[in-house]
């Protein structure tokens, strides 16, 4: 990052497979952090930024997406969280603020190196130039089985699948492998999440991973 100011914000990830119910674990924890007082910030990949999205709509909605390759898709992913580093991340984490994001780096080590069988080097040296040194304090990774993935996005009634969520079975049961790998890597930073409870349930088991780890109910 060009600005050398310490950062005193915190960054914590969400990660999981297709529908396992990140977006709506964030909405949760993101009111619990303004009711303390907090300001919080909520991001999404690809996205966050107007490049970002118009990134996203690239990797999502192309009409020619089907061909694209695993090197095209890792590098569009990482444009655009370098993007939302240095546009939106970093700048609330220098101010102070708790930033949400809806995926971060691990998705692409675990989607482009793990499932599309990338090398792990190149994947983690692309990774680590985008993010420069912005690194999760916490990632929270919402593990639902395969088939409880693949499930409820038949049940989305809003849209037709994209490119990502309509990649067959084989293709997700290596997502959730690989996140389940990381988490056994990384436990210092990841925790690991039944998303088959409910809703209600997700949101306490959260809530107190973040107070003992991150120590937030006390900020």
């Amino acid at each position: 990052m060009p600005n050398k100011s310490k950062p005193t914000g915190i960054l914590v990830s969400f990660e999981g497979s297709e529908g396992s119910g990140k977006s709506t674990q964030i909405a949760r924890l993101a009111q619990r952090l303004q009711q303390l007082g907090r300001e919080v910030v909520a991001t999404r990949e690809p996205g966050g930024t107007e490049i970002g999205e118009q990134i996203r709509n690239i990797i999502v909605h192309n009409s020619k997406g089907d061909e694209m390759c695993a090197e095209t898709e890792l590098l569009l992913f990482t444009a655009a969280r370098a993007q939302v580093v240095r546009e939106v991340i970093a700048p609330a984490l220098l101010r102070g603020a708790v930033v949400l994001s809806d995926r971060y780096l691990d998705s692409s080590t675990v989607y482009q190196g793990i499932a599309r069988n990338l090398a792990p080097d190149p994947v983690n040296q692309i990774n680590r130039f985008a993010v420069g040194n912005v690194m999760p304090d916490m990632t929270i990774v919402i593990d639902v089985p395969t088939e409880v993935s693949l499930a409820r996005i038949r049940q989305r009634a809003s849209d037709l699948p994209d490119r990502m969520e309509r990649e067959n079975i084989e293709f997700y049961k290596k997502v959730r492998e690989g996140y389940l790998l990381l988490a056994q890597q990384w436990p210092e930073r990841v925790v690991v999440i039944d998303g088959t409870q409910s809703p209600d349930v997700i949101e306490q088991e959260i809530w107190a991973g973040v107070q003992e780890r991150l120590g937030l109910a006390r900020a």
